[in-house]
């Protein structure tokens, strides 16, 4: 195993899309340990003299291209030997913050509420790393929960440039909470060397991510990239899955959050099946009297759903 460092700079990021076509920034084998360091926001996010800015997001605002609206990226991280119809496994150790503020955001025609706030709102929030907490503009101290929204491989090479805020079988723009330290992300691979980019560092965000965004903020993220290669005939993934200590996750992504339910509810059926070796009926029924299907998020699109399976019910 080898121990990786990715900064964000001008040369390490992408602003605004995925594509195949993206030529990796860096090259890792399965099982290295990665630091990847984050930024996040345009010009018009920046706080008030007195905050630590990161050097290289005004060097990013500068020099890089970009794609609006949409995220500033770090990658692609080629892996070695990843082909399409493997799984690449994303083992989340460790997230720090890398800067003592953040934003929030609210935009006319956007968000969960489109037509009842018309006016643009940006706000700093001063983040404190050491009592991890965010002060509201009201006073409350807000306790923070640090974890990347996007978290995406190249999509299929015949799907060209798409942009990072919709969500799709790629991952990308997922915006799960539970996907923090100690969790793993398990992530369809399209392309060779799977091609993993991050970025959208959150400090804290509640299911639903309401207004449009979260705390925005640059973090380092410290992974694992396991390569899991395709067994014989057994079927590939085709969507994203988590996992925490506790859970086993599965999602769905669709503009219709009732479809969100019935993709996220159908590959929970699949899962236990696999995992748990339950018929499809028998799998439905334990779905409807123990599994939890939250909603991830609903401005991005494509909205979400994740389903929460206590792995102590596998038996």
């Amino acid at each position: 195993m080898k121990n990786h460092f990715l900064p964000a700079s001008v040369a390490t990021c992408h602003w605004g899309w995925f594509d195949a076509r993206l030529a990796p920034v860096l090259r890792v084998a399965s099982g290295d340990r990665l630091t990847i360091d984050s930024v996040s926001g345009g010009p018009d996010a920046l706080p008030p003299a007195g905050f630590h800015v990161p050097p290289e997001l005004l060097e990013i605002h500068a020099h890089s291209p970009r794609n609006l609206p949409g995220h500033i990226l770090t990658g692609p991280v080629h892996v070695e030997g990843a082909e399409p119809g493997d799984m690449l496994e994303v083992r989340i150790i460790d997230v720090k913050l890398r800067q003592d503020w953040g934003y929030n955001m609210i935009r006319p025609l956007a968000g969960t509420l489109p037509g009842e706030f018309d006016s643009s709102r940006l706000v700093n929030i001063p983040l404190d790393a050491e009592r991890m907490t965010g002060l509201m503009p009201w006073g409350l101290q807000l306790p923070l929960h640090p974890f990347f929204g996007v978290m995406g491989v190249a999509p299929p090479s015949h799907w060209g440039r798409i942009n990072t805020i919709v969500p799709r079988a790629h991952g990308g723009n997922l915006d799960n909470k539970e996907l923090g330290p100690g969790s793993s992300l398990y992530l369809p691979v399209h392309v060779a060397g799977a091609l993993f980019s991050c970025g959208d560092g959150h400090a804290a965000q509640g299911d639903g991510e309401v207004c449009t965004t979260a705390i925005e903020t640059a973090l380092r993220g410290e992974f694992e990239l396991i390569l899991h290669k395709r067994q014989g005939e057994a079927p590939a993934l085709a969507y994203p899955r988590g996992e925490t200590r506790t859970h086993w996750i599965t999602m769905g992504m669709d503009p219709d959050l009732d479809q969100c339910l019935a993709i996220a509810l159908r590959d929970m059926i699949a899962l236990l099946g696999e995992r748990g070796g339950l018929s499809r009926e028998d799998a439905y029924m334990l779905c409807s009297l123990a599994v939890d299907f939250r909603v991830t998020q609903t401005v991005n699109t494509h909205r979400g759903v994740h389903a929460m399976l206590a792995k102590s019910l596998l038996v």
